[in-house]
């Protein structure tokens, strides 16, 4: 059975970081590539990184590119996305998917980021 499991969401001040984690089972991440999305309140799912499936190769949204890092661990079936210098509007919902070629099949129930003082 797929699945996705995020965690390390949780309220951050402002400026501070955060390493999400993105735990999956029933596939290895040879299978599939993994990406990260977000969704704030009243907005669109934002796509904002992924990884390869072949060679580990990382892609970011232009709005991503600077204070977003997806890295992966393939023995801990695990891929993680580091935020840094967080700012109120990276407020959101944090899900990770499993697809190939931008259809993202699979996805995690998502964790909860908030940014505030």
């Amino acid at each position: 059975q797929v699945q996705l499991v995020e965690s390390g969401g949780g309220l951050v001040l402002p400026g501070g970081s955060l390493r999400l984690a993105c735990v999956v089972s029933g596939f290895t991440l040879d299978d599939y590539a993994i990406g990260w999305f977000r969704q704030a309140p009243g907005k669109e799912r934002e796509g904002l990184a992924c990884i390869s499936s072949t060679d580990g190769s990382d892609y970011y949204a232009d709005s991503s590119t600077g204070r977003f890092t997806i890295s992966r661990d393939k023995a801990k079936k695990t891929v993680y996305l580091q935020i840094t210098s967080l700012k109120p509007e990276d407020t959101a919902v944090y899900y990770c998917a499993a697809g190939l070629y931008g259809n993202w099949a699979y996805w995690g129930q998502g964790t909860q980021v908030t940014v505030s003082s």
